[in-house]
């Protein structure tokens, strides 16, 4: 497969649009990269600058320490997979598939050895005759993804590749590229709006916001230790709730004090704080980190004003100093409406920021 580089990659639209700013990426051999991030901020414009489908502003782009930078898109033998799945509709399963052998000149043996082996790992061999308009969403996106591994391409590109299906293929056809990506090791990167969709299938994740990078990790290294409130915000579902507090120190103890509630932190985080020295901060803690608890253990009493049942779960909304906030439980907990009860945090999981900048402390 391959290494690929981007070195200080900057993407213009005519002088007033800057698309992507100046961004430098490894994505090593074999792995799963999955660019994430609103819409417009760049992933899909740094997708195509790969493909070559888009000129290259400023910056290198290179495979295994070769410049592609300015090389056509056919010259770069790599795959690309698209939202509308792009399959040519008066040609079978088949001849989709074995199109592009075709035009590197295989033996007829050799392009239905092929076919039917990328037909079989992605489990549409019983489909071959059939023509596109005869399949189903899933089913022709399987035909886009067999297409594509049929080259044995030195990067898949996918962008956006499954959300044009419904929810539940959507959840089955990830399992199905994982699979596939298994069997294959190939170097490839997905573009995606859908932050489940990232954590699923990513062994790193880069979000991006407003044609940069802000921050590259794993799944659980950006959703555990998040590098700003923005990251903090679109990783996770219930996202993230924001609570500005004020430290206070009292007794040698470090305090978050919310009017709402006062936290006393242990040694260890107290730590991680002692440099800090704005009296504010924003402090960030996910839904499913706020626990319901006794009165004695609690720091602040809450009443539910809305109950949102998931099946396995329920998000309990309630307020904090007049903010919406909300927080996961088990389903098998009982909490209606008008409830009063009593919550607490848990206080490793809770994220620091600072109050100016949003970054993390």
């Amino acid at each position: 497969m391959a290494n690929l580089k981007l070195n200080h990659i900057t993407k213009r639209f005519g002088k007033n649009i800057l698309a992507v700013k100046d961004i430098s990426l490894e994505v090593h051999d074999g792995e799963f990269l999955v660019l994430l991030g609103p819409s417009g901020c760049g992933k899909t414009t740094t997708l195509r600058m790969i493909a070559g489908l888009e000129e290259v502003t400023k910056g290198r782009i290179t495979i295994d320490e070769e410049d592609i930078t300015n090389l056509p898109p056919w010259k770069r033998n790599m795959s690309m997979i698209f939202q509308s799945y792009a399959v040519w509709p008066h040609m079978t399963v088949y001849q989709n598939i074995a199109y592009a052998l075709k035009l590197k000149k295989m033996s007829k043996k050799e392009i239905d050895k092929i076919v039917k082996e990328v037909a079989e790992m992605t489990d549409i061999s019983i489909y071959l005759e059939r023509y596109p308009n005869q399949l189903s969403g899933g089913q022709r996106q399987r035909v886009a993804v067999a297409r594509a591994v049929a080259v044995k391409p030195r990067i898949f590109l996918m962008d956006e590749p499954l959300s044009n299906l419904d929810a539940i293929l959507r959840v089955y056809m990830r399992t199905e590229l994982k699979e596939i990506h298994k069997k294959t090791k190939a170097t490839t990167i997905f573009v995606t709006h859908d932050q489940s969709e990232a954590m699923s299938l990513a062994d790193r994740i880069v979000i991006m916001k407003d044609g940069e990078i802000v921050q590259t990790g794993t799944t659980d290294e950006v959703y555990h230790n998040c590098k700003n409130m923005f990251v903090a915000n679109f990783i996770g579902m219930p996202p993230t709730n924001f609570i500005e507090v004020t430290i206070t120190i009292k007794d040698g103890k470090y305090n978050l004090v919310n009017p709402d509630f006062k936290i006393i932190l242990n040694d260890k985080i107290a730590h991680q704080l002692k440099d800090y020295n704005n009296g504010k901060m924003i402090i960030g803690i996910r839904p499913e980190n706020i626990m319901v608890a006794d009165e004695k253990d609690a720091i602040m009493k809450v009443k539910c004003l809305l109950v949102e049942p998931q099946g396995s779960h329920q998000v309990i909304v309630f307020k904090i100093n007049g903010k919406i906030a909300k927080l996961v439980i088990s389903g098998e907990t009982k909490i209606k409406p008008e409830d009063i009860f009593f919550i607490n945090f848990k206080q490793e999981k809770i994220l620091f920021f600072n109050y100016e900048s949003h970054e993390e402390i």
